[in-house]
């Protein structure tokens, strides 16, 4: 992995090409991020980078962190990230990475956490049928069944059952960038991305091209 930033999801909008194609956009904040931390080889037995993303004001910040970002010498950010780039070495303390690391054409993957959706049945959350509605059928939204009685008398790991749906880290992967706004740090990604408006969205360069 070459190139990768930390960014906040603005809101989807489309835009329109000069044959008139449009096409659905993700607009991000992405940075500028700046690097707090250079992990090495010789000291944790790797090679990373470590950035910040998002200004914080003092008072919210503990004594351990606020000494971290000192020995920095940057502002207190409210986000902290690693990532093993191959040009590790090239960074430096105070170094920003801003959005014009990516360029319209690049296939990107984007990481967030999606919307929780509260607890919902098999139905919503799995897509799975209901049964009929009439003639006293008393079968409507239930899962069905779970397993027999006395073989195996117990239920299997991974039975699609009522949970929790949604509030999870969810990739997609193989994204294009359509255009890159390089004085406003804004990213336009065609598509959408996981998770609510001011979400906090990680681009890295796509580990695979579909």
């Amino acid at each position: 992995m070459k190139k990768a930033i930390l960014a906040t999801k603005i809101g989807m909008t489309q835009i329109f090409a000069e044959d008139g194609t449009l096409t659905p956009v993700t607009v991000l904040q992405a940075g500028p991020c700046v690097v707090t931390q250079i992990k090495t080889v010789e000291n944790d037995g790797y090679e990373a980078v470590q950035v910040g993303f998002a200004d914080k004001r003092e008072k919210l910040v503990s004594k351990p962190v606020k000494g971290h970002f000192d020995k920095a010498g940057v502002s207190y950010k409210r986000y902290i990230r690693e990532f093993k780039l191959e040009n590790a070495a090239d960074y430096k303390l105070t170094d920003e990475i801003k959005a014009d690391i990516f360029a319209a054409g690049d296939k990107v993957d984007a990481t967030a956490i999606s919307k929780g959706k509260g607890f919902q049945g098999a139905i919503k959350r799995h897509g799975q049928h209901r049964g009929p509605m009439t003639h006293g059928s008393k079968f409507h939204r239930h899962a069905g069944s779970n397993g027999s009685a006395s073989d195996p008398s117990r239920v299997f790991k991974g039975k699609k059952m009522p949970g929790q749906m949604g509030n999870k880290q969810i990739t997609i992967q193989n994204l294009e960038v359509v255009r890159v706004d390089a004085e406003k740090n804004v990213i336009l990604v065609k598509g959408s991305v996981p998770g609510p408006r001011k979400a906090l969205v990680t681009l890295k360069e796509t580990v695979k091209t579909i």
